[in-house]
């Protein structure tokens, strides 16, 4: 039996003690007098939500009667327990821990679109980058070194991993290490690692301290790929279907006013980040399609299941919205 990476263990207990309890408040929001509901959205303070945070100021929300409070985590993995156990009512996460997750039978599904790559090698807003005068020149020459990821046995290593694997490197001898993405510009340049898999912001600070990319890790995975997704628990999808539904338009109208409108989406980071403004400037905005690519969401199922992150690759008919 393949042991459960340490964050979803944690989901798996509170799932499972979720279902045991049967508790009632578990994925509850709270509807006020007036009829808003108040709806808990855990996110992760890094470029790809700027449309949930745009589209709350625009009213997309609110619109529908949601009173939005979003609160931050360093990663999906720790969003996804936080959603089985009520903490949230949904939350942002990448696809590949939602699909870990669904494997191990964790009750989430998908209820909106959340991030794409731009598809585009070496103008992608996440890559791998390395200090200005590293050896390595290519994704072959991260076999045997030390890379940053924001979480262990995710995304990250496993679109890393088929990065090194397409140029002909070795990818089972990429060590990675845990670093949040705030950190890694910093550790790069103390050489605490060889090289980070980095996103905007941190892609940008990066470069700005001389870094270069040597990898588009996700364009390597897939040129449409689906990074991310908006997701609730199966318990709160059945028990208040009209909330879920809500959450889900003002979300996809969220993405598509982000696409259409990037320097309103320049603006909106500052309110959530501390970005510099000439970083700001500089940033690589990513694409915010409003329906995700399921092709692309195959191919990382089966890149997760060749790394050993699940025995098969997870059903997306029981995942995607």
């Amino acid at each position: 039996m393949r042991r459960l990476p340490a964050g979803l263990v944690a989901v798996a207990l509170l799932a499972v003690a979720a279902t045991a309890c049967g508790s009632s408040s578990s994925g509850s929001s709270g509807k006020s007098s007036d009829g808003v509901t108040t709806v808990r959205v855990g996110v992760i303070p890094i470029v790809d939500v700027a449309p949930i945070y745009l589209g709350e100021k625009k009213g997309f929300y609110k619109e529908r009667g949601l009173d939005l409070t979003l609160e931050t985590s360093q990663g999906g993995a720790a969003i996804v327990p936080g959603v089985v156990s009520g903490q949230f009512q949904f939350g942002f996460s990448n696809t590949t821990s939602l699909m870990v997750a669904r494997s191990r039978n964790v009750p989430v599904r998908a209820v909106a679109n959340g991030v794409a790559s731009t598809g585009k090698a070496g103008a992608d807003f996440g890559g791998v980058v390395v200090k200005g005068d590293s050896p390595v020149k290519s994704p072959k020459d991260l076999a045997g070194k030390k890379v940053a990821v924001n979480t262990l046995k995710n995304i990250g290593d496993t679109s890393v991993r088929e990065s090194v694997r397409k140029a002909g490197g070795d990818p089972k001898s990429v060590e990675f290490v845990e670093l949040p993405f705030d950190q890694m510009p910093a550790a790069l340049d103390a050489g605490q690692v060889d090289a980070a898999w980095v996103v905007e912001p941190s892609l940008s600070v990066a470069r700005e301290q001389g870094a270069r990319v040597v990898a588009s890790n996700f364009v390597d995975v897939s040129p449409d790929l689906t990074i991310a997704l908006y997701f609730t628990s199966d318990k709160l999808a059945q028990q208040d279907p009209d909330l879920v539904k809500k959450f889900a338009e003002a979300t996809r109208a969220s993405l598509a006013y982000a696409a259409r409108h990037p320097d309103e989406v320049r603006d909106i980071l500052a309110t959530y980040t501390k970005i510099p403004e000439k970083t700001v400037q500089a940033l690589t905005l990513p694409r915010w399609p409003e329906e995700p690519d399921r092709a692309s969401l195959e191919r990382l199922g089966e890149l997760g299941r060749q790394d050993g992150l699940f025995d098969e690759a997870p059903d997306l008919d029981a995942l995607l919205p």
